[in-house]
């Protein structure tokens, strides 16, 4: 991989973790528009470090939260934190479920489908909207709220729904404070993550090679700074209530993608 095409694609993994565009509806339609072979694919090992980039600068904007929530831990109390932590669990089990069970189906989902891309991206414009327009509150993220926003986190792994775009208004439209929703929905990922990132090394499939080394450090720097910067971006985005932005956005792409899967 060259180098500058390292840096590329780190960025672009660190902006879409965290805006709500749907990374996965972008690289499908990248894939029909330039063709398969004209966008730089990456290896296993690059993905893999470029995730742990953004995993890394996740924690890094939340750090304060992540300590308070191991002091808590250590404590060996029923407190605010082990319950938070608990409520991350919680929120997992969907996705990892539909993941084991469904990989093999949803893998087929990622094949040029241009159509499904697009309605899934007017889908993501509906909910930014409606996320926009809840009224502010102070209210905490729920035991079966998280498990709730686990279920949209399951929904985004379908190509062009936004991650963070469903469980951040989920939250919101649930009720929820929205600065709070947003570091539920940041947080609640990193666990995903380093899981697939260890699923990845143990298949034993990721290879290394010392040639490697200053492209995949470009992308790693790349994403950890474009990842923290989106990050603290859009939980900005997200308490002043200006995701109506990205939902424009979305709907822009998810028409074009339609009428692009119609009509050519």
């Amino acid at each position: 991989m060259e180098l500058l095409d390292a840096i590329i694609l780190g960025i672009v993994q660190g902006l879409t973790e965290f805006l709500p565009v749907s990374s996965s509806g972008h690289l499908e339609l990248g894939k029909a528009i330039l063709g398969d072979n004209s966008v730089p694919e990456e290896s296993l090992l690059f993905t893999v470090v470029v995730h742990f980039a953004t995993a890394l600068s996740t924690m890094v904007v939340f750090r304060k939260d992540i300590l308070d929530i191991i002091k808590g831990i250590l404590k060996f109390e029923w407190n605010e934190d082990m319950q938070f932590l608990s409520k991350i669990v919680i929120s997992m089990i969907p996705a990892v479920i539909i993941g084991l069970l469904f990989e093999k189906q949803l893998e087929k989902l990622f094949d040029g489908n241009i159509l499904l891309v697009g309605c899934m991206l007017l889908i993501t414009a509906v909910l930014l909207l409606l996320a926009d327009r809840a009224k502010n509150t102070e209210k905490k993220v729920s035991f079966s709220n998280a498990f709730v926003i686990g279920l949209s986190q399951a929904f985004a792994i379908l190509p062009g729904v936004s991650r963070s775009g469903a469980t951040i208004s989920t939250s919101v439209l649930l009720g929820n404070d929205k600065t709070k929703a947003a570091r539920f929905s940041f947080l609640m990922v990193v666990p995903l993550i380093f899981g697939k990132i260890a699923k990845d090394i143990l298949s034993g499939d990721l290879t290394y090679e010392s040639s490697t080394f200053v492209p995949l450090s470009a992308g790693f720097l790349a994403a950890f700074v474009a990842g923290w910067f989106a990050c603290k971006w859009m939980i900005k985005l997200v308490r002043q209530s200006k995701l109506t932005y990205f939902a424009v956005y979305c709907s822009i792409v998810g028409l074009i993608a339609i009428g692009f899967a119609l009509f050519f």
